[in-house]
């Protein structure tokens, strides 16, 4: 052999060297590889007369027992705006098929086969609310095909089902998806769908989702007659358990707009002066409103249930709302004066009297003026008494005389001078003091009487007093003085009605701050209360 190789070698070159190898390998090969033998001859024996169309039983009036089952691998996503459930799925089919026996012995030991769907009877069973584009979203997998005649099918799929997204309770909802899965050209006479396993599908290699924890697949055999059949018609129906995980949605929805609504309920706390309540309430009703669309784009356009949490935000804009009108009461009631408004009898009641004495709020008191000191000199109190007597005495009987002498000892304080200051000297060149009341009508009211006794009396005071001029002056002095303190006696009665609104302004703010604080405690628990579960994971 080497001299023909070398003569090969010398008359081919190359090629002759590679064949020869080739042909060396092939010859030295293990005389197992030739065992595929037995499995091609199989396959021709099966294959080449089969009818994929014929449905493999032996008597055709009997139907064709087929065992179904499913493996949840994973929930891809449920989509709660359109309603659907995305999940990876095994399904699991077996049936026996008369036309694929034979006789392991016969051979050479071959107990299975891998056969691919299309070359075999499938049994057409489809999930009947699917929304997929292709409607059937399994991969078309071999089929085992074992010496007895039993076929197992288990092709995966990317199941996209629709699913009836119950938002009521959302973010604390549990939703139950059904898959429907039946043949959907046979009926039940023709193949009788069987559930592999009474517990439902399989979920020990379900792989954890972030958004769901999975609660169980249970599954139950459907047997319906309809109205235009006599024959029934046999679904396995597997429904998805699953509920939502809140540790998203709490710490990122409910617990912004808590502290957004605290910030609501602080604003009462703000004084007015500020200039910031009214702005800091239209601020936080905004912010509430864009939260409000944050849950309004994940949730489905559907008017058969309102989410929890959406009407939790309704609730707390409410309140926000509510809290900007009573700011804007509350400025009002805060900047009214006496030029403006007048404050009714039922407001002062309630507003000054009653609310404060229920919310235990007590105006600041005013301080206490000092009593006006007695500033006169020792020689004029000693010539005090006797005139303060008989004027007391005057005064008994004429009102406004005691007004005068009033005016006067007001006059007398401001100048610093005494009561009698028309007589400190009292000697022979002094003249007689005038009465206090007749001076004043004297000088304020010359022309009262029409009859020549009052001429008479101003001619003769004028006459007889040197010192009226400057009598006069201090008159004139009086007045404005009366007019001095009528005005400050208005505004001090205006300041009063200022203050009273101002009062009734933080009435009303303090009653506000206790009852929003109060709703908004109350809203929050009774939403987190009202859920199936607040179980935060």
């Amino acid at each position: 052999m080497d001299s023909a190789m070398r003569q090969c070698h010398f008359h081919h070159g190359p090629r002759a060297l590679t064949f020869l190898i080739l042909l060396n390998i092939i010859c030295t090969l293990p005389d197992e590889s030739a065992a595929g033998y037995n499995e091609k001859k199989l396959l021709h024996k099966l294959l080449d007369h089969y009818n994929v169309l014929e449905r493999p039983v032996a008597n055709e009036s009997d139907p064709l027992q087929l065992s179904f089952g499913l493996t949840l691998m994973q929930i891809i996503d449920v989509d709660e705006k359109n309603q659907l459930l995305i999940t990876n799925i095994w399904l699991k089919l077996e049936w026996n098929d008369m036309n694929l026996r034979w006789n392991s012995s016969e051979y050479g030991g071959v107990k299975d086969l891998r056969i691919p769907p299309h070359r075999l009877w499938k049994p057409d069973v489809l999930m009947y609310n699917s929304a997929d584009e292709g409607f059937d979203g399994t991969y078309p997998t071999n089929v085992v095909v074992r010496n007895n005649g039993s076929c197992m099918y288990v092709p995966p799929g990317i199941f996209k089902s629709t699913c009836k997204i119950d938002i009521t309770w959302f973010p604390f909802d549990d939703q139950r998806c059904e898959m429907k899965f039946g043949s959907w050209t046979y009926d039940g006479l023709q193949l009788d769908l069987q559930l592999q396993d009474e517990g439902g599908g399989d979920i020990s290699s379900f792989i954890t989702n972030g958004e769901w924890d999975l609660l169980g697949v249970p599954g139950k055999r459907n047997e319906i007659y309809y109205n235009c059949c006599p024959e029934p018609y046999i679904d396995i129906t597997f429904v998805i358990i699953i509920r939502r995980r809140t540790l998203y949605y709490f710490f990122n929805l409910i617990v912004p707009c808590v502290l957004i609504a605290s910030m609501a309920v602080l604003g009462f706390t703000l004084p007015p002066d500020s200039g910031e309540k009214l702005s800091l309430g239209v601020t936080i009703l905004l912010s509430l409103t864009v939260f409000l669309n944050m849950v309004a784009e994940t949730m489905p356009a559907t008017s058969d249930a309102v989410p929890l949490l959406g009407t939790y935000f309704n609730c707390i804009m409410f309140m926000v709302a509510s809290s900007v009108v009573s700011t804007i009461l509350i400025l009002n009631y805060h900047h009214r004066n006496a030029d403006t408004h007048e404050m009714s009898s039922w407001v002062k009641v309630v507003f000054l009297y009653w609310l404060p004495w229920v919310l235990r709020m007590q105006r600041p008191t005013s301080t206490p003026q000092k009593p006006n000191c007695d500033c006169s000199t020792p020689q004029s109190s000693s010539s005090r008494p006797a005139s303060v007597g008989a004027d007391r005495k005057q005064l008994q009987f004429q009102d406004v005389e005691l007004k005068e002498r009033s005016s006067k000892s007001l006059l007398a304080n401001v100048l610093d001078i005494d009561d009698d200051f028309r007589h400190n000297h009292r000697g022979a060149s002094t003249p007689t003091p005038i009465p206090a009341a007749a001076f004043f009508r004297t000088v304020y009211r010359p022309n009262e009487d029409n009859g020549n006794g009052g001429a008479r009396l101003h001619e003769s005071l004028v006459s007889n007093h040197a010192c009226f001029s400057a009598d006069y002056e201090l008159a004139l002095i009086l007045k404005e003085i009366r007019f001095i303190t009528d005005q400050l006696r208005k505004e001090d009665e205006a300041a009063d009605i200022t203050r009273d609104w101002k009062f009734a302004a933080m009435v009303v703010d303090r009653l506000c701050l206790i009852i929003f604080t109060l709703f908004t405690i109350i809203a929050t628990l009774a939403v987190l209360f009202s859920a199936p579960h607040i179980i935060v994971s």
